[in-house]
This record gives structure tokens, sequence and C-alpha cells, in this order.
């Protein structure tokens, strides 16, 4: 038991797990902001292009709604297909989907020039090379 304790006790804390936490988080609050920009700025402005019917209550109706009586009839209930709801849930997916487009893009130029290797400087002359060049020296100022 204690070796499978420590064995958790390192994935659990290896960074990748952590920002792995982090990122569920900082993307449900994102998914809360598209779906907001959707529902609160996008489709209001939508609707009004379309004859000023919110998207939200675009519906087919199957089978109509009896309301409950005075007299304790209970309630039917309304079955309809909500046609306006999937079409803001495609609107907040293709948001999602293009914003993390953009991150990855972003973030992968970002790592292209980390990742490019600095150019290697040139390598010291041996002492060889040294050697031969003041030698190619001064034979050039003994033939002038």
């Amino acid at each position: 038991m204690g070796k499978f304790l420590t064995d958790f006790k390192e994935f659990a804390l290896k960074g990748n797990v952590i920002d792995m936490a982090v990122g569920v988080i900082v993307g449900g609050a994102f998914g809360k902001i598209v779906s907001s920009l959707v529902n609160d700025i996008l489709m209001p402005v939508i609707s009004l292009c379309t004859g000023g019917t919110g998207y939200q209550n675009l519906k087919y109706v199957i089978k109509k709604g009896i309301p409950a009586t005075e007299d304790g009839v209970a309630a039917v209930e309304e079955v309809a297909i909500n046609y306006g709801t999937f079409i803001m849930n495609v609107v907040d997916f293709f948001i999602i989907a293009f914003s993390i487009f953009v991150a990855l893009r972003i973030a992968m130029k970002l790592k292209r020039k980390e990742a490019e290797p600095a150019p290697a400087p040139a390598p010291e002359p041996t002492k060889e090379e040294v050697l031969l060049t003041q030698i190619r020296d001064i034979l050039k100022e003994q033939q002038k």
C-alpha cells in the first residue's frame, strides 16, 4: 500500500497534472465567458436581423402542453424540438474552437522561436591550425 501511495503522490504532483488541472479550470471559466458572449451579445444582434425572434425561443412543437387547472388536474408538458438552443450551442462551439485554434497557433509560433537553436560559435582553432596560419603569414611577408 505504501508503494501505491508513493507512486500516486509522484503522479499527482508532476507539473503536467497540475498544469492540466489549471487548464481545465481556466477552460471552464472561458466556456462561461463565450456562452455569455453568444447569449448576451451576439444572439440579440442576430435576432434583430432575423425579425426580433430570440433564438432560445425557436422550437418545433410536436405536442402542445396543457396547463394545470385549479381543480387539481395535472398539467401536460409541451413536447418540442428546441432548435434555437441547438443553434446557440453550435455558435458557442465554433467560437471556442476558433479561440483554441488561435491560442495554439500563437503557442506553436512561440515554441518554434524557442526551439530554434542559436548558431554554434566557430570552434577554436587547434594548435596545428594556429601554427600553420603563422607559417603562412611569415611566408607571405618573406615573398614581399
